[in-house]
């Protein structure tokens, strides 16, 4: 490392730069570093700050002004905050570096995780001025899940309200100790941070002219912070040293060279067990050219970073055209002649253009024009069906916002966007058509926060069902259902904003307006007793008339019985025997029906004991309406009870939250079954609640628990709703 060491090769700001982006580059000189943190904490105008820095920008723009590279979707604009994943490359001293933005709001988790699998290395950014709260926790282990090698890299060091110290202080509290700094701010003599000391190099980096010039640290207070920062920097590094002699000649007094101490530090951080920190105030500059070094020279390779788990694509059905995961396989490696393996980590839809695929290659080339396989497998539950095409591949290119950079072919280690793959979606596989591959799916989050939708208007309606697919395709986190007992369209979104951001998109990018309506519960009827219930339906209009009467006898199942029985007890022929089947068709009618408040009775047993029948009147159609008739009058005289589903849930928080949680679910009528630690710091709450009551649980959980809740929900069984809710909801029924 230049900078660290002291040699200050890196120079100011623009020394040096190659703003060209050239994919052809070998993969040990392309470095795949995605950018993750809370919203709020300066990840984008870091990204932009890069950019301009490196000269593949002339200026960096404004979150604010709505002028940056990577928030450039309409909706982004808008809202001021990223809800997107997007690629800004840039080169720097001869290293291709492919950028990774991703929204740090918690309803766009799924972007976050695309991004950490594109991804070799991550940027993990704080802000000086807010601190690490859950949120920025629960970061770190999405990262830390997938074994992500990190920096961490500390902005708005410039800020009046900055305290670099303490935000320092609850990293390490939060992250461990291999969370050291790599450079100290120091203030210039006007009092605001002027530039940068150098632990390893023991040297200010000044930047208090506006332009980068190397110093010595001559100020006393300086040279103090310096000496015992330097001391367990040294420390840290030589701990995760493999040499294990190197430990024993430290303590013993001997000085360790600085090249061993950075190879040691280079080695550490591309395995993931030592996180440098670094600060930086991006509107001034200070820290570019120092996280740059850390970028290009510490972070690892696609060379280095293993390739997740492969199979095998074994054709399935001729009819079908499905594919079975095949054989595992292995030895592929980042080899740009090696066999094609690419992954499809995020898909959006332009109404002119098409479909644009950003794609991660981890073997062989991409070229356009070749004809590919795509595959995508596991996602059905999500709206996903399994598939298996050829495809043609269209344009290659390498984007920077909304410019699409034309490619001549994309190698193994690089990311770039592809046109026209009309079936690929994201978590897709791209492989050799002679060769299908599959690639393990990485994990996504569930989405748990349901919206109804109704299109505005028959024009609406028509063009609604393509959109939706379009947007199924392209997010995999949103979930799409027709729901058959309510018979409401349903969107499963991760919170509020993500519904919120679907919902204009649907509006803004494909003139589809839709209104959200009261999400119904699939509740269900039952009866409580037994009754009996006459069904009389005689008409006589002149010529051929309708005769047909039943008696039935309703009862309840036994208890957790659900379903429908029905027992034929006719003798004497009272009722003709081809039309016993007519009653059940009635019943069965008026049962999807319901007698409450219109919603399905379940748990019945229904006995046709008696009735009387017409030689030329009675038909079909007439015992079918006598049948509905009987179940109506038995059923109001049965006691009938609405029934409400119940959800096991399982909430995970921090310790400190779990007495709000738990009073919480009280106030939603949940039965809390018990707790259990998962992990240090955090516990498990296991409860029984009522569906009606945790509609909206992924925002309110999301609000007791300062954002660092999270909960996962499955059908339990259906129970009686409470009396004072039923006849609301039976009231609510009724026609106006």
């Amino acid at each position: 490392m230049t900078v660290i060491s002291g040699s200050g090769k890196a120079g100011p700001a623009g020394a040096g730069r190659d703003s060209g982006v050239d994919q052809a580059v070998h993969a040990g000189r392309i470095r795949n570093v995605v950018l993750v943190g809370h919203s709020g904490s300066g990840k984008t105008t870091l990204a932009e700050a890069l950019l301009a820095h490196t000269g593949a920008i002339t200026r960096p723009g404004r979150v604010e002004d709505g002028t940056t590279v990577s928030d450039f979707d309409d909706v982004e604009i808008r809202q001021k905050r990223s809800v997107n994943l997007t690629l800004t490359p840039f080169a720097a001293d001869g290293v291709t570096v492919n950028l990774l933005d991703t929204p740090g709001y918690a309803d766009f988790t799924g972007d976050l995780r695309a991004g950490l699998r594109a991804a070799d290395c991550a940027l993990f950014v704080a802000a000086a001025t807010d601190g690490i709260d859950g949120v920025t926790r629960l970061l770190w282990d999405e990262c830390a899940a997938v074994g992500m090698p990190r920096a961490v890299v500390i902005t708005k060091i410039d800020h009046g309200r900055a305290d670099f110290e303490t935000v320092l202080a609850e990293c390490q509290g939060a992250f461990g100790e291999g969370v050291l700094p790599l450079y100290l701010p120091v203030p210039s003599s006007a009092g605001a941070v002027g530039g940068l000391i150098g632990l390893l190099s023991e040297t200010l980096y000044d930047y208090s002219s506006g332009a980068r010039a190397i110093k010595a640290v001559t100020r006393a207070t300086d040279t103090e912070r310096m000496a015992s920062a330097r001391d367990s920097l040294i420390e840290g590094i030589i701990t995760e040293s493999e040499d294990e002699t190197l430990m024993e000649r430290y303590l013993s007094g001997e000085t360790v060279p600085t090249s061993v101490l950075i190879e040691d530090l280079e080695k550490a951080v591309a395995r993931g067990s030592f996180y440098p920190v670094l600060a930086v105030a991006s509107p001034l500059g200070i820290g570019l050219a120092e996280l740059l070094e850390i970028i290009t020279q510490a972070f690892p390779s696609p060379l280095t970073h293993p390739l997740p788990a492969v199979s095998s694509a074994v054709s399935g059905s001729a009819v079908s055209g499905s594919a079975l995961s095949g054989e595992d396989v292995d030895g592929l490696a980042c080899d740009p002649n090696g066999p094609l393996l690419a992954e499809v980590v995020k898909t959006t839809s332009d109404p002119y253009v098409g479909r644009i695929s950003l794609v991660r290659v981890f073997s062989g080339t991409l070229r356009p024009d070749a004809v590919l396989h795509v595959s995508g497998h596991g996602r059905v539950s999500r709206g996903h069906p399994d598939h298996d095409n050829d495809e043609r591949v269209g344009a290659l290119t390498s984007p920077l916002g909304k410019a699409q950079r034309p490619l001549s072919s994309c190698q193994a280690g690089s990311i770039c966007a592809v046109a026209k793959l009309a079936t690929a979606e994201t978590g897709d596989t791209l492989s050799a058509r002679e060769a299908p591959l599959l690639m393990e799916p990485w994990s996504m989050p569930e989405p748990l926060l349901p919206v109804a939708i109704v299109a505005r208007s028959k024009a609406d309606d028509d063009k609604l069902a393509a959109s939706l697919a379009r947007l199924v395709a392209e997010d995999p986190t949103m979930r799409l259902e027709m729901n058959a007992e309510t018979h409401q369209l349903v969107l499963w979104c991760m919170g509020e904003a993500h519904a919120d951001v679907l919902l204009d998109r649907l509006s803004s990018r494909y003139g589809v307006a839709v209104d959200t309506v009261s999400l119904r519960v699939p509740l269900r009827e039952t009866v409580s007793c037994a009754a009996r219930g006459l069904g009389r339906n005689v008409k006589q209009t002149g010529g051929h008339g309708e005769f047909g009467i039943c008696h039935i006898e309703v009862e309840p199942l036994p208890s957790g019985t659900a379903g429908f029985e029905f027992v034929d007890k006719i003798v004497g022929g009272v009722v003709p025997r081809q039309f016993i089947p007519s009653v059940e068709k009635g019943v069965r009618a008026q049962l999807e029906a319901g007698v409450v408040a219109g919603y399905p009775m379940t748990g019945v047993r229904v006995t046709l004991f008696d009735g009387k029948a017409h030689p030329v009147d009675s038909s079909d159609m007439a015992f079918q309406k006598a049948g509905r008739a009987a179940l109506r009058d038995a059923a109001e005289k049965a006691s009938p009870m609405l029934l409400e589903p119940v959800d096991q849930v399982s909430i995970l928080v921090p310790d400190e939250y779990v007495g709000a949680v738990m009073s919480d679910l009280s106030g939603r009528r949940g039965r809390v079954l018990g707790t259990s630690p998962v992990g240090v710091g955090r516990t498990q709450i296991r409860a029984e609640v009522p569906e009606l009551e945790i509609c909206r649980y992924s925002i309110d959980l999301r609000s007791v628990s300062h954002g660092t809740g999270s909960f996962t929900r499955g059908y339990l069984r259906h129970e009686p709703l409470p009396s004072h809710l039923a006849a609301k909801v039976a009231a609510d029924s009724r026609p106006v």
